[in-house]
């Protein structure tokens, strides 16, 4: 059998004549007609008013901490389970992390206790200046909630909505109602552009501060003039092209994705121990990766057992993001709670979740954990195989 990957890029069929386009009018440039159809395509999608497409969400991430005036020794509070690149921009500007738990059942910041947090912060004097939360796996952040906290304590909510692009909660987009609002299009998200990302914002003035610094903030002149420093980090008109593509095949994307989630469900209800992640009531997750908590007391196998099982047999599956707070890159800084971030990764498995699978994949990756689960229950059997 072909090996199957946990997320691979799934082609619609359009985005290579709009590609073709673009090489047909040699605009095979950072800049472009694709680049500001792409922006004006998101801008739609997310019902935020201004977007700039960007090299990579890490990108937008840096740019969101820099526009919001982050600096040396400042706090930036960030969930601790997430990709590094969504916490890696905070040191970029000399900043310091101060790591948040999440809530089991979504994997989002537990709000509850940032709440709690915050009130003890105002009464000590030591509120952060920017929050960033994380939308893990396709679930969605109580937007609400966050927009009335910000109100109250006062700071800059940056939405990390980079695995949650077609995903909503109460009807509104992911990130919107954030301060900035980050998405990414990398190879293995819901869409891609090969390698990409968006940083979206209701206000026009910061987001074409941030177009003037992803193209090395080259002041208007005839020479090259600079009186800051940018990076070069804006999208080429030629993956813009792929994203336009990707965009009209979107919805049947998340619609897939969910459709996996599903049938894994389905398939491996018998199979005790093990939780899948909810969606509360509102949300509609686009389910970029089906995530699993495998109790072993009660499946009678870890989930290191389950993801080398299914390496054996040519499947790609991975443990959730290792929380930043065990990072030893991150070693000593602060972190509030925790300890359920560290027990979802202990105990948890992405298994894949492709929209290009088809059925008899996802039944591929579940008779895995079935004959998994059937093993240990029958010690005889287990001796056998």
């Amino acid at each position: 059998m072909t090996r199957l990957f946990l997320s691979s890029p799934h082609m619609g069929g359009g985005e290579i004549a709009l590609v073709g386009d673009v090489f047909a009018s040699n605009w095979i440039a950072p800049t472009g007609p694709m680049v500001t159809e792409f922006e004006r395509q998101l801008s739609g999608l997310t019902g935020i008013a201004h977007v700039a497409a960007l090299a990579s969400g890490t990108a937008a991430l840096h740019l969101a901490l820099r526009l919001s005036g982050i600096g040396e020794g400042d706090a930036v509070w960030t969930p601790s389970m997430t990709f590094i690149g969504g916490v890696a921009p905070i040191r970029y500007q000399g900043a310091e992390p101060v790591f948040l738990d999440i809530e089991a059942d979504t994997m989002l910041v537990d709000l509850d206790r940032f709440e709690a947090a915050l009130a003890e912060a105002d009464r000590s004097g030591g509120l952060p200046r920017v929050v960033v939360t994380t939308d893990l796996y396709g679930h969605v952040v109580d937007g609400g909630r966050m927009a009335a906290l910000r109100e109250r304590y006062g700071f800059t909510w940056i939405s990390d909505a980079a695995e949650a692009v077609g995903a909503y909660r109460d009807g509104v987009h992911a990130g919107k109602g954030a301060d900035f609002a980050i998405l990414s299009f990398n190879g293995n998200k819901m869409i891609t552009t090969s390698g990409g990302g968006a940083l979206a914002s209701e206000d026009g003035d910061l987001i074409e501060r941030a177009r003037f610094l992803s193209t090395q903030a080259r002041d208007p002149a005839p020479h090259y003039q600079h009186s800051t420093y940018g990076y070069n980090y804006r999208l080429s008109n030629v993956c813009a092209a792929i994203g336009v593509g990707q965009l009209r095949v979107l919805a049947e994307r998340v619609d897939a994705r969910r459709r996996i989630n599903e049938r894994y469900r389905e398939l491996l209800a018998g199979v005790d121990g093990l939780t899948f992640s909810g969606e509360p009531a509102g949300m509609r997750a686009n389910r970029w990766l089906t995530t699993i908590l495998i109790d072993a007391d009660r499946s009678g196998f870890s989930r290191e057992e389950a993801r080398l099982a299914l390496e054996t047999h040519d499947i790609e599956s991975r443990p959730l993001w290792k929380p930043m707070h065990l990072q030893p890159i991150f070693a000593g800084a602060k972190v509030i709670g925790g300890e359920v971030a560290e027990r979802c990764f202990e105990i948890g498995l992405c298994l894949p979740s492709g929209s290009n699978m088809v059925d008899g994949d996802v039944e591929r990756v579940a008779a895995v954990l079935t004959d998994l689960a059937a093993c240990h229950r029958s010690p005889s059997l287990s001796e056998h195989t």
